[in-house]
């Protein structure tokens, strides 16, 4: 019934910081008394600060929530959803589709006259019965369709504030100005900023050393060329804008160390950020990236890399072949199906998050990844259903996230990863481990897998032993069947040598005697 920071992350936000009316007068519902708490101030929202991961994620990419008046401004727009939820409140929870389903085909059958007969031949009771079966269906039917369009009217205000927050963003700027016109405002403010991006690239072309430029925040729509002559820059910040691209003139940038160009409208980034070989740490986040360029992974020094929040389908085939500096690789809530298996080659990698993406699975070879501490594969859904089993080789392994997956049974070698900490495994349909050993908790499971995983080692020897000792053992009968036919082989042997002396002694006295008669 309520938006959700998965659905609606910015709706379920603002509508959060607004108080529930006390009561909302209905036909039903009996009138207030003066005693009975006021209706909400929507002017003056609770300023709470950000709880749970999902709003400080949302917070840490539009950090204009936390103002006031910003937050004022939104919940304005929504106020007609802030209102309808009260009333869906008041209406009820949604019904289920069966019942729905079942009202509308009574309704149906009676305005088609099917039953038309079948009603005047009742009477008294049962007339009323049939009445009220007709009304309950209808308020079925109705509170289905308010629902309906509640549903709807939260995808059009997740929508809506997308653009309410970057006006408001810049209303904010202009009350602090003395602006008497957000229209007007709107007009003036890209101007103000164009200003800012000159003044900072008059001081450069001035000869003034520039290591940090901090444009976030700005309504910025054009990145101009002439910021990659900014030769000495090592952090450039243009987040939360209105970008759409990123020039190549961003690769004449040598010495840049930190790019931040998240939550913009990106689609695409240059080949060019291949020439920035010095680049530690960059931040593409909250876009509509569907790919990264092959460039990247010329990259090198890159300490940490962000490309969350966006529609990504697949990372480049060998971006792990040379980012072998990379410690943290985030690319949680995108459309991913697969890792590929480059990303094994990450030796220095740390902290690897791809929850909430379509991946079917992992690379065969993940246990390569010998520094890897943190590991978050949470709500891939039904796509991942199994680990391989290098994932026991993670031996640094401290916190795993797999939860709200399709997975049925750990591998063995699970048991192996002895520095394991936090580990998350609900909403998966897990045979083995089974429920009783989850609810324990980590250390419950840590020492069951490795019960299974000794047993395996030990069967595993026993087997080889056994092949050993086939190998090695004396020729000897082992079956009666292999006992015979060795022993006629053998008496076969015998006979054969006894008639070849017979008859070479028989060979030597005939000749013998031909000598002596010829004498």
């Amino acid at each position: 019934m309520d938006p959700t920071p998965q659905s609606h992350p910015i709706l379920a936000y603002v509508l959060s910081r607004l108080p529930s009316l006390p009561a909302v007068r209905t036909p039903r519902s009996p009138s207030l008394t003066p005693s009975s708490p006021r209706e909400r101030d929507l002017e003056q929202p609770s300023p709470r600060t950000p709880s749970g991961p999902a709003e400080i994620d949302l917070v840490g990419r539009m950090p204009g929530l936390r103002h006031p008046s910003v937050l004022s401004a939104m919940t304005r727009a929504v106020a007609d959803v802030a209102s309808a939820r009260d009333a869906i409140r008041v209406l009820g929870p949604r019904p289920d589709h069966e019942q729905v389903d079942a009202s509308r085909a009574l309704l149906a059958a009676a305005a088609s006259g099917e039953k038309e007969e079948a009603a005047g031949e009742k009477e008294g009771v049962e007339k009323e019965e049939e009445e009220e079966k007709l009304a309950a269906s209808r308020e079925v039917v109705r509170l289905e369709e308010e629902h309906e369009a509640y549903g709807a009217m939260q995808r059009e205000a997740e929508e809506k504030l997308e653009s309410v927050y970057r006006m408001a963003m810049h209303g904010r700027d202009i009350g602090q100005e003395g602006g008497d016109g957000r229209n007007k405002g709107e007009e003036e403010e890209p101007g103000a900023v164009d200003e800012e991006v000159v003044r900072v690239l008059k001081e450069a072309e001035e000869g003034k050393t520039l290591e940090r430029v901090d444009l976030a925040d700005r309504q910025l729509r054009l990145l101009p060329d002439p910021v990659g002559r900014i030769r000495g820059l090592l952090a450039l910040d243009v987040s939360r804008n209105q970008l759409k691209v990123i020039p190549d003139a961003i690769g004449g940038l040598e010495r840049l160390e930190e790019l931040r160009v998240a939550s913009n409208n990106l689609v695409s980034l240059p080949d060019s950020i291949g020439l920035l070989s010095n680049l530690k740490l960059l931040d593409v986040s909250g876009n509509r990236l569907r790919v990264l360029p092959d460039t990247i992974s010329k990259c090198s020094s890159l300490v940490e890399l962000d490309a969350s929040y966006n529609a990504l389908v697949y990372l480049p085939t060998g971006i792990g072949h040379e980012l072998v500096h990379l410690q943290t690789l985030r690319v949680h809530l995108n459309k991913l199906r697969s890792l590929p298996s480059s990303v094994c080659e990450m030796r220095s990698l740390r902290l690897l998050d791809a929850h909430f993406n379509e991946l079917r699975g992992l690379p065969a070879a993940i246990g390569r990844l010998s520094a890897l501490e943190t590991l978050d594969l949470s709500s891939n859904f039904s796509d991942m259903r199994d680990l391989p089993p290098s994932i026991g080789d993670l031996a640094g392994l401290r916190d795993l996230d797999l939860s709200n997956n399709q997975i049925r049974a750990l591998p063995d070698c699970f048991g192996r990863l002895g520095k394991l900490e936090r580990l998350r495994l609900d909403q998966n349909p897990l045979a083995v481990p089974p429920p009783e050993v989850v609810a324990g908790g980590v250390d419950e499971v840590k020492a069951y897998m490795a019960a299974r995983w000794e047993e395996a080692v030990a069967e595993e020897e026993r087997r080889r032993a056994s092949a050993a000792a086939a190998v090695d053992s004396p020729r000897g009968p082992s079956t009666p069947r292999e006992w015979l036919t060795r022993s006629v082989s053998s008496l076969s042997t015998w006979v054969s040598d006894v008639t070849v002396k017979v008859v070479g002694q028989e060979a030597v006295e005939e000749e013998e005697e031909f000598l002596q008669q010829q004498f």
